[in-house]
């Protein structure tokens, strides 16, 4: 069966429509991600309206090759600006705006391309063979091992997000709060609606994506300006893909680079910038040129560039073989698929086989086009990043408002994006991560109904959860991945605390 998938995933690929959508997604992405500070996130949010008219291959893979140039398209910003176009092209400043600032921006940004190609091929290459052996494994999940990944799934990413673990902890319960609202899946009586027919069905998972990841966007790009202009490399005069020569010798640290990316991605909760500066660290540490390191060295570019576009791939498998996005995007992703009527879980690998495996080619044929289209593209990127940041954001806006209203023709959908909106904004502004309330409102039906039904299994009992051995060790994971970051955050404030009281002393003592 998954032979045959593998090969209707593949035919699907190379259908005219599928890869028209996979280039028009690439060059949307990289015109996404040379935008300073803008996501890849954001746009995959923005877009999802534009799928429902679209078969879910055609669309899933439109939003696949967004999401892979998106990272790419964070480095033009990263190399010409100084300021990274997405939050995983941070480490690609230190080396790359200073490669650009001597007269070689069409170099750094070939290396950059270069690095992806080959960080987004090996990421595929993985993803083909990792995630269809997890899903041989999950054919054997019933209900109760559904519900202890589903669980497993939000204390990762609650566990892992940046900050307070009890605050990751706590956007994941809203978000799984959030999901309940509508009508109960068993019983068929309406939860927390409040007499509102239009949250029967519960809420609308596009509406709540497009104003948690971009209103929040928008106003921070309206509150804050653009980089001076002194710091702008404005025109490419040089060559950019780099020579046979130039290439052999940036392979290796692509290579391992790359496998960085794959492996920090499979870490749910993690992301491209964990990646990034690991891999540059790495770069650096086997470098026998470490002073070259922020000076515009070209390895400094290649090692957060292929580890960015591999976190994609590595970021993947969990979000196919076992439903528990691996980042905010892939949770966008997701969502895409929900749109579709196709519930993300286990059965993805099995039930909707032939969708799932157009989304892994997908992968690969996106980084091929990426190559290709950035190639002629990239120059005309060059512009996207000289548009101030107060035009960008009500653009933002608009769109937010028409893909919105789109969904159902509704404004009770655009009032309830800016009610989301504003939870994002507060979020931010408090420091709560917003990825936790996303996986939230992804898995809080699929704990839901496994719950329910695995109670009836075991007739009431809550022991049925700890006699099916598959359900009892990732239970007992998800417990320890609570502990150990509980821990680490009780040790990481004493330590803060202690040096807080020393200075006091010193200070004390002047």
């Amino acid at each position: 069966m998954t032979d045959s998938f593998l090969w209707i995933g593949l035919t699907n690929v190379f259908s005219p429509l599928n890869l028209a959508a996979i280039i028009g997604g690439t060059m949307i992405g990289m015109l996404v991600g040379a935008m300073p500070g803008l996501s890849a996130t954001m746009a995959i949010a923005l877009l999802l309206p534009l799928t429902f008219s679209m078969e879910p291959e055609t669309g899933i893979s439109m939003l696949t090759s967004l999401y892979i140039a998106a990272m790419y398209g964070g480095s033009i910003a990263a190399i010409l600006l100084r300021t990274p176009g997405t939050p995983a092209a941070a480490a690609t400043v230190l080396d790359g705006y200073p490669m650009a600032s001597r007269g070689e921006a069409g170099r750094a940004l070939g290396l950059s391309l270069s690095a992806s190609l080959v960080g987004g091929v090996v990421a595929a290459i993985a993803l083909l063979t990792i995630a269809p052996l997890l899903g041989r494994i999950v054919l054997n999940f019933g209900p109760v091992e559904i519900f202890a990944v589903a669980v497993l799934g939000i204390t990762i990413i609650g566990s892992l997000s940046a900050g307070s673990t009890i605050l990751g902890l706590l956007a994941g319960a809203i978000g799984l709060l959030l999901g309940t609202v509508g009508m109960d899946p068993t019983t068929g009586t309406p939860r927390y609606t409040f007499g509102v027919m239009n949250l029967f069905s519960g809420i609308e998972f596009t509406v709540a994506l497009i104003g948690l990841f971009s209103v929040p966007q928008a106003i921070r790009l309206m509150l804050h300006s653009n980089t001076d202009d002194s710091a702008r490399v404005s025109n490419i005069r040089d060559r950019m893909l780099p020579t046979l020569k130039q290439f052999r010798e940036i392979l290796p640290n692509s290579l391992r680079s790359s496998m960085i990316g794959v492996l920090t991605g499979l870490i749910p909760g993690t992301g491209g910038d964990t990646a990034s500066w690991f891999a540059y660290n790495e770069a650096r540490r086997f470098s026998k040129d470490k002073a070259k390191f922020g000076t515009g060295h070209p390895q400094g570019i290649v090692a957060p560039e292929a580890a960015n576009n591999a976190v994609v791939g590595g970021a993947l498998v969990p979000t196919i073989a076992l439903g528990i996005p691996g980042s905010s995007a892939t949770a966008v992703l997701l969502g895409g698929l929900m749109v579709h009527g196709i519930l993300p879980g286990p059965t993805l690998m099995t039930e909707y086989g032939d969708v799932t495996y157009t989304l892994l080619w997908a992968v690969l044929f996106a980084n091929i086009a990426l190559m290709v289209v950035g190639i002629f593209f990239t120059r005309l990127c060059v512009a996207v990043t000289k548009i101030p940041d107060r035009v960008v954001g009500p653009v933002i806006i608009v769109l937010s408002v028409v893909g919105s209203y789109a969904i159902n023709n509704a404004m009770f959908d655009v009032w309830l994006m800016f009610v989301f909106g504003l939870v994002g904004f507060i979020f931010d502004r408090v420091g709560i991560p917003t990825p936790p309330l996303v996986i939230g409102l992804i898995l809080g039906p699929i704990l839901d109904t496994s719950l329910q039904q695995s109670l009836l299994i075991g007739q009431g009992s809550w022991l049925v959860f700890l006699q099916s051995p598959i359900s009892a060790v990732l239970l007992a994971i998800a417990m320890l991945s609570v502990l150990q970051s509980a821990i680490s955050a009780y040790l990481l404030g004493k330590s803060t605390s202690k040096g807080r009281t020393a200075t006091e002393v010193s200070e004390g003592h002047e």
